[in-house]
């Protein structure tokens, strides 16, 4: 059955906003030839469009004659303001941007665990409104947050989780209320992080693929035929509590110390790196910061992070990062025996810091305990990830909304 005439409208409309999106500004022969549409049906919608406030005149193309040939449209801006957060357990990163995704404010808060649930949400709602007057938004359409722990696949609220902040909960309802007119959509950060790889990182040529997030804790995102896969409960993914070899126990359904967590997490990171004489005596560091050290010794080349000359550090450095593509192999092979990804990114900071010479160990070690192949890949985006992949849910979001 022929599309009615204003389903095919629709249609039309949304393709050469896509398009439009996509493109930047494009004159009406140019949506005409994208599209294959008919010059009477490209004027047609580009006189609807304007009309409704979507798209707007934004100049003369220098390719064409003056006239209406050569104007130029683009979609209109400013038509709505969108917001990103990425919560973590220490605290609030968010950015505020235009209908296209440019870029406006940024800023970031530290949170005091011990401050109290009440003092910790004002601290990030207030964030969100200061970042949102910079940007001069006077209403945001659509906040998208990226937070650790479960997402309720029927409510799509955060579920309660052990271990997590109460404030994380409570901030969700907080910026609604002093947003009434915003969408807020809430989504585990693990899988936004997925999303923002496959936009615009290491996974922008697959359709099927498993993210592996090693940060402070780890997680697992599953896109399997260009689709995020949560799970019944809302916890594909959750690979801190997968029982491995080599722990001192096995996790519980209230603690993952015991399970995957224990090898990988960054405590047990930077445990390994003292084990491996990459940190001396009772020193401290950051996870990632030890891993791009590593991959800076073994490379040959230096960086500023206080350590010794990682010419000195040569066998520290590979031992640790041989033993530590031993321990994240356990995990990955579960996921590759499972879910026969074909693709499998480590990401996070520590992801990233690995680079290659990370991904490599582990493709390794996949290629000899596993006879599916797995192509394993560096995060492009590492810890920012989230918070991108927090505004691409806005933006994808607000944008169905006003086009229809």
């Amino acid at each position: 059955m022929p599309a009615s005439p204003s389903t095919a409208r629709a249609i039309n409309d949304r393709l050469a906003l896509r398009l439009l999106l996509r493109e930047g500004p494009l004159t009406a022969g140019q949506l005409k030839q994208f599209t294959g549409l008919s010059r009477p049906t490209v004027a047609d919608l580009v006189e609807r469009l304007t009309a409704s406030g979507l798209i707007e005149m934004v100049g003369e193309s220098g390719a064409q004659r003056r006239g209406p040939n050569a104007r130029l449209y683009a979609i209109v801006a400013d038509r709505a303001y969108l917001a990103a957060l990425d919560v973590r357990l220490e605290g609030v990163s968010v950015l505020v941007s235009d209908l296209v995704g440019r870029v406006l404010a940024e800023a970031s808060v530290p949170i005091d665990g011990d401050s109290g649930t009440g003092p910790a949400v004002e601290q990030a709602v207030a964030l969100v409104e200061r970042a949102a007057k910079e940007a001069g938004a006077e209403r945001l359409h659509t906040v998208g947050i990226g937070a650790p722990g479960l997402i309720d696949p029927a409510t799509g609220e955060l579920r309660d989780t052990t271990g997590l902040p109460a404030w994380h909960r409570r901030l969700v309802a907080a910026l609604q209320e002093r947003l009434p007119d915003a969408r807020v959509v809430v989504e585990n950060e693990t899988n936004l992080a997925a999303l923002a790889e496959q936009r615009d990182g290491a996974a922008h040529d697959r359709d099927t693929f498993v993210l592996l997030w090693l940060g402070m804790g780890i997680g697992a995102a599953i896109v399997l035929d260009g689709a995020l896969r949560r799970g019944a409960s809302g916890g594909a993914g959750e690979m801190g509590f997968l029982p491995v070899p080599g722990t001192r126990g096995l996790p519980s359904a209230t603690d993952c110390e015991g399970g995957f967590h224990s090898l990988a997490g960054a405590g047990a990171v930077v445990e390994l790196a003292r084990e491996c004489g990459v940190l001396d005596g009772e020193g401290g560091g950051e996870a990632a910061e030890l891993v791009q050290w590593a991959v800076a010794a073994v490379a040959g080349a230096g960086v500023d992070t206080g350590r010794p000359d990682p010419a000195r550090g040569t066998a520290p450095a590979v031992r640790f990062l041989d033993t530590l593509a031993d321990r994240l192999a356990l995990g990955v092979a579960s996921v590759v025996a499972l879910l026969d990804p074909g693709c499998v990114v480590l990401g996070g900071e520590v992801g990233q810091a690995g680079g290659d010479e990370l991904a490599v160990r582990v493709a390794e070690r996949i290629g000899r305990m596993s006879p599916l192949p797995a192509e394993v890949r560096p995060s492009i985006l590492g810890g920012a990830a989230v918070l991108r992949g927090a505004l691409l849910t806005a933006q994808d979001g607000a944008q169905d909304e006003l086009f229809g």
